[in-house]
């Protein structure tokens, strides 16, 4: 699958690091869209510090940045310096 970089900017993006942000963009496309509709979904899950394993230990866009890695390795691997689909 060839890599692009995205065009638009989601509101995703002004949440995240610069390393985070780097990372993301060398995912494939499908992958980037995984991660972003992850995240998002994520945040607005896990508002609530009841809802979180860690309770206020950890703030929501720590939990919605471990969610949105965890489905996109759910369908890709990294092979190399490559994200591959599984």
């Amino acid at each position: 699958m060839p890599k692009r970089p995205s065009s638009r900017r989601s509101n995703v993006d002004t949440a995240l690091s610069t390393r985070t942000k780097k990372a993301i963009d060398s995912l494939p496309v499908h992958a980037q869209h995984i991660f972003k509709k992850a995240h998002a979904n994520a945040v607005k899950q896990y508002q609530n510090p009841e809802k979180r394993r860690g309770g206020k230990s950890q703030s929501a866009e720590e939990v919605a940045h471990k969610t949105a890695w965890a489905a996109v390795k759910q369908k890709y691997k990294k092979q190399g310096d490559d994200w591959v689909r599984k």
